[in-house]
């Protein structure tokens, strides 16, 4: 397999359209019937977390993160990562997930949450959440909502049902 020629960078309100055309590519129209898809629908961005993968001018990869709280307690929300299909495997997703955890490390955010599979994102540190824990707007799978403490001592102050804060 030849070496991609990968760019990781941040993401820029310009790379909105391509993002957008990436995750339908990569998600399909079954993503509008997610809960974490309903979630985060009109929730405000983190732009500062956010973080591309382009080979030449192609954006192929793409990961947000997006600002949520459960009671008063703030905290980010990873997700959605999108890889195009004609680019899985190659370790893309694996690069974009690293990256957007060191910016919101290094922005001071204490808690990440998302959902997906464990044995994929255990690998970066996620562990499941407790059951009745944290609950989302929807129907979740317990064992796919994982988090990430950034802080030491943070998910001691995290319960309850996790809300998207709106832009």
């Amino acid at each position: 397999m030849t070496a991609l020629s990968l760019v990781i960078r941040p993401e820029r309100p310009e790379d909105t359209p391509a993002i957008a055309r990436l995750q339908a590519r990569a998600f399909g129209p079954g993503r509008f019937a997610r809960t974490a898809y309903r979630l985060r629908e009109g929730a405000a961005e983190r732009m500062d977390l956010g973080v591309t993968a382009f080979v030449g001018s192609l954006l192929v990869g793409s990961v947000r993160m997006g600002p949520v709280r459960a009671g008063v307690t703030p905290f980010v929300m990873l997700g959605p990562l999108a890889v195009d299909p004609s680019f899985e495997g190659r370790g893309i997703g694996g690069t974009l997930t690293r990256a957007t955890i060191a910016a919101a490390r290094q922005a001071g955010d204490g808690l990440v949450i998302l959902v997906g599979d464990a044995p994929y994102y255990s690998r970066f540190g996620f562990t499941p959440v407790p059951p009745g824990r944290l609950t989302l707007p929807g129907p979740v799978d317990p064992a796919r909502l994982l988090w990430l403490e950034l802080t030491d001592g943070f998910r001691d102050r995290v319960g309850g049902l996790v809300e998207a804060v709106r832009g």
